[in-house]
């Protein structure tokens, strides 16, 4: 079960093969942490949490929260409340290296026995000098506003992508291989 409502990880996670419910988390999130790792591994343990305590099925089930964040210079960025704040986010970006962190918890439930194992990736990424008027552009189009970091990796704003190091998907939202890796870990 994918506690999750982005069409993005719904999309990551389908790559694996494997078969899944989506079932977006209705928590209200509450940030206690301060290290970017650890806030992105609480949040992503809330959500799957709370799908978990909804399911009332006996059988063997696994649940699969997770958290995006971005940060530079130790500020997380969220999704952008507006176009103007995007557009403030993406111009203090420009010509820099941020990075990007995706927290996974993994709840499972097998023969009544609940294991969870949560963890997070890291990928830095670095963006070319970028113009006003393209900053404008984009802001404009609405891409950015529910995106944190105002920013897409995989949609059009790839074209002021420098470099990436680390997990490409984990930008996109979901370190996939990480996870398909943990899940395989977990049923073998």
């Amino acid at each position: 079960i994918l506690a999750s409502q982005s069409p993005r990880r719904r999309e990551l996670l389908a790559r694996t093969g494997l078969e899944f419910d989506v079932i977006p988390s209705d928590v209200n999130e509450k940030i206690t942490k301060e290290v970017p790792s650890d806030v992105v591994m609480e949040l992503a343990h809330q959500k799957a949490e709370n799908v978990y305590a909804k399911i009332t099925d006996p059988d063997d089930y696994t649940v699969i929260g997770s958290d995006t964040i971005v940060v530079y210079r130790d500020e997380i960025l969220g999704k952008p409340a507006d176009e103007a704040e995007a557009f403030d986010m993406l111009s203090m970006l420009a010509d820099r290296t941020h990075q990007v962190y995706t927290g996974v918890s993994i709840i499972t439930n097998e023969n009544g026995q609940r294991r969870t194992n949560t963890f997070f990736e890291k990928t830095d990424v670095t963006f070319y000098p970028i113009h006003r008027e393209d900053l404008l552009r984009y802001t404009a189009s609405g891409d950015s506003l529910d995106k944190a970091g105002a920013y897409g990796i995989q949609g059009d704003f790839a074209i002021h992508v420098k470099e990436i190091h680390g997990d490409y998907n984990n930008v996109v939202g979901l370190p996939i291989g990480r996870v398909y890796h943990e899940l395989e870990f977990l049923f073998h």
